[in-house]
């Protein structure tokens, strides 16, 4: 009997032995998964309540500044007006899809584009149509 008794003490030793050569993994040694805050930029430290007041003091203060600015100089912050013509004529320009001998009407009249498609848009390359005569 004695000698199954250490038979089984050596078996129970050596699964001992086993287990502390290779731990078995467990929870606290694994790696900890990913949060959300794994992926944002890295925030500003916490302001304390005095200075995120006084932001908020700053901030009002320069809103105050800028209305009184607008409304004791309206002038300043009125939108300038676009010239039409000057607006028609840079579309014109910038139109990609004219091709030499096409027909366009504006204000001024009716042209033929007489530009060519290896050189940049020119006013030039806009030819007046002379309407005809009548009798």
């Amino acid at each position: 009997m004695q000698g199954r008794l250490s038979g089984a003490v050596l078996t129970v030793a050596a699964a001992i032995g086993f287990g502390l050569a290779s731990p078995a993994s467990c929870f606290a040694q694994t790696e900890p998964k990913p949060s959300v805050n794994d992926y944002l930029p890295p925030s500003e430290p916490e302001v304390s309540r005095d200075e995120w007041r006084q932001r908020i003091e700053d901030a009002r203060r320069r809103a105050k500044e800028v209305s009184r600015e607008r409304r004791d100089h309206p002038e300043l912050y009125k939108p300038v007006p676009e010239d039409p013509d000057l607006v028609a004529t840079e579309r014109l320009l910038n139109d990609d899809s004219l091709q030499r001998g096409d027909i366009v009407s504006t204000k001024k009249g009716m042209f033929v584009y007489q530009g060519r498609p290896d050189q940049p848009r020119r006013e030039q390359d806009f030819v007046p149509i002379a309407p005809k005569a009548t009798r």
